[in-house]
């Protein structure tokens, strides 16, 4: 077994298992938007150099020495459309390098051949999420590929075609790796095997290592909205406060009359304290961050802004920061990016409102309390439709309770 034949079915096998209904984490590996990739490296395949033996042989000659030169730059470009979280179809253009070599013969000859090619490409691939950002990947296809032959003979080799060609379809197939830096882009390493026929009927194998990157349009993030700032003070009761009642004057003795009784009134009772206010703020966190993003943007910090404005003049008790995700992803994924966010709007109430840090706890609920309803966002599959439906459970909560300070 050759080395890519084992290392092909030690590392295709997870592609098995990404039917599975695993959703990639929200946006930096989800396979939605589609995509652009170049790809190059080095490309190898082996020269038959006992056919090349038989049939100069064939031909009254003896091969002195053989010379191979069976590697060669690749390169690769190609454009993916998404059909599911996990699967994705690729259409490309590879074009593998030349090989060649060159023999002596005796009688007196030589003979130098080449072949060149290139072609496109349709592939099947999936996807099989290791963490948020890296992916193992697997791909089968087909390659229609062109081979251009060149050959030159001197002394005792005469060449009657110096320059065959051929087209033909073959099968192909590769495993890899991707990791994903941002939403948009992305490194992929990947090793693949074409299926090649020469113009002289030489059957073999090319293989090509390349490195790349991707570039994904669009994404699946939803268009920015404006947003939502709306606190509200929840009701609180008022202590309840005891009248203070006078005692009841004594009685005086009959002999002698006593003098009329004075009557005192009750004292004024004190006012209650002011009620401590308790305060929520729902934040929707597409606007507070970028798609997947835990760092705050232009307009989540003007909402921010506003709400330490609200917060002047209240003696703060505590500050509770809890961050919500949708439902799509996978659950280690979104309870960490929700913790993350959460911890961002305590940076910011920290560093720039003032807030006392041990005031203020965060907490990440991932997708456990969501605000829509299954009947109003169905669906599995991360389109941009339910991703803007399901914008409500992608918010950060800040609750407030202090003591509103007296005038």
């Amino acid at each position: 077994m050759s080395p890519m034949s084992a290392l092909t079915r030690i590392f295709l096998w997870p592609l098995a298992f990404s039917v599975s209904p695993v959703l990639f984490a929200q946006g930096l590996s989800t396979q939605s938007g589609i995509y652009l990739g170049l790809g190059a490296g080095e490309s190898k395949t082996r020269i038959d150099s006992e056919r090349i033996r038989q049939g100069l042989l064939s031909e009254g000659l003896n091969t002195s020495t053989l010379t191979e030169d069976g590697r060669d730059t690749g390169y690769k470009a190609y454009v993916g459309i998404p059909i599911h979280p996990n699967w994705a179809v690729e259409a490309g253009y590879f074009d593998l390098g030349r090989f060649g070599f060159d023999v002596t013969t005796t009688p007196a000859g030589g003979l130098t051949g080449s072949a060149r090619i290139r072609g496109l490409n349709l592939d099947l691939v999936g996807f099989l999420p290791v963490t948020d950002r890296w992916s193992l990947m697997g791909r089968v296809g087909a390659a229609y590929a062109q081979t251009q032959d060149r050959f030159s003979g001197s002394g005792a080799v005469a060449v009657t075609d110096p320059s065959p060609g051929k087209r033909e379809t073959n099968y192909k197939y590769g495993f890899g790796t991707q990791y994903a830096f941002t939403s948009t882009l992305s490194l992929r390493l990947e090793a693949e095997r074409y299926r090649v026929n020469d113009a002289v009927g030489q059957r073999g194998d090319v293989d090509l290592l390349t490195l790349g990157l991707i570039y994904r349009f669009g994404g699946p993030a939803a268009p920015a909205q404006s947003v939502a700032y709306t606190p509200y003070v929840s009701p609180t009761e008022p202590i309840a406060q005891a009248q203070v009642q006078s005692p009841a004057p004594a009685p005086a003795p009959l002999p002698p009359p006593a003098p009329e009784p004075v009557v005192l009134a009750p004292p004024i009772p004190a006012p209650a304290p002011t009620p401590a206010p308790s305060v929520k703020v729902k934040l929707e966190a597409d606007s507070l961050f970028g798609f997947d993003q835990d760092s705050l943007q232009a307009d989540g910090k003007k909402a921010l802004d506003q709400l330490i404005l609200s917060l002047q003049g209240v003696d703060i008790e505590a500050i509770h920061v809890i961050g919500h995700t949708d439902r799509l992803g996978r659950k280690a994924y979104n309870d960490k990016l929700s913790l993350r966010r959460a911890e961002a709007v305590k940076s910011y109430l920290v560093q720039t409102g003032g807030i006392s840090a041990p005031k203020i706890n965060t907490s990440g609920m991932g997708a456990m309390r969501p605000e829509t309803l299954s009947s109003e966002c169905q669906g599995t599959q991360a389109s941009r439709a339910l991703i803007t439906c399901l914008r409500a459970d992608r918010r950060v909560e800040v609750e407030v309770s202090g003591q509103r300070q007296q005038p």
